[in-house]
């Protein structure tokens, strides 16, 4: 287990926390020292509350079963109270949604087609809520598609997902994190390798599945491992 307990010994609502997770299965519990890892970080800025994990599913389409999922891992598993922000095929309120981000001390973006989940942000303000939570300190975290879309790029299969594209391609993010990111490296790392020197120009962080990157206050802190491994390249 990673050295997880002594985060409790400072209040992490003074720093800001991204956890970016390459890969891996969270119903075959395949990520979840990394998860234990996030789920202590949200203890310790909950204080003596029970700390509260929202699950935002738009990559997903948010899709119930991956919630249920993450419900098991982080109510069952570690302890935490659990919650899910829906959007994509519900009329929004706004103003209850805003009540579920005020309430929440870590943000889980879960996977699927990243440039959709970023353009819904967009449109619907969810984006504005996510970087409002992360500058109070809320904890971020997220697998895949939760994982790239805080860099400056990302190494996307969104256009594979949906239909308009064969190939991955390089994609502008949002930017709160400098660089680029590839998830899935372990699968993608050929398909990463044939584009030019050009495209990739810049700090990329490249994740295999069952790893992770933890930034604080935007700078690269450690990495973490539960079976994978994190390149770091610069072109």
């Amino acid at each position: 287990m990673f050295e997880i307990y002594q985060l409790i010994l400072y209040n992490t609502a003074m720093d800001k926390y991204i956890i970016a997770i390459g890969g891996g299965e969270l119903r075959q519990k395949e990520t979840l020292e990394i998860d234990k890892y996030i789920a202590e970080l949200a203890k310790a800025r909950a204080g003596e509350r029970r700390a509260v994990a929202l699950f935002i599913g738009t990559a997903s389409h948010d899709f119930m079963p991956y919630y249920n999922t993450f419900h098991k891992t982080y109510t069952g598993e570690l302890g935490l109270k659990t919650d899910c922000a829906l959007t994509v095929f519900k009329e929004i309120d706004y103003e209850k949604l805003k009540g579920k981000f005020e309430k929440a001390d870590m943000i889980y973006v879960g996977g699927g087609d990243t440039v959709f989940m970023l353009e819904h942000w967009k449109q619907t303000g969810l984006d504005k809520l996510i970087l409002d939570a992360y500058e109070r300190g809320v904890i971020i975290s997220g697998l895949s598609a939760g994982a790239i879309c805080w860099f400056e790029k990302m190494f996307t299969d969104s256009f594979i997902i949906s239909g308009s594209d064969s190939e991955y391609r390089i994609h502008s993010a949002l930017g709160v994190l400098s660089g680029g990111a590839c998830p899935h490296y372990n699968e993608r790392k050929d398909d990463f390798s044939k584009f030019s020197n050009e495209d990739k120009k810049g700090n990329w962080v490249l994740l295999d599945n069952l790893s992770a990157v933890v930034y604080k206050n935007g700078q690269l802190k450690e990495k973490l491992s539960a079976g994978g491994k994190v390149f770091e390249m610069t072109i």
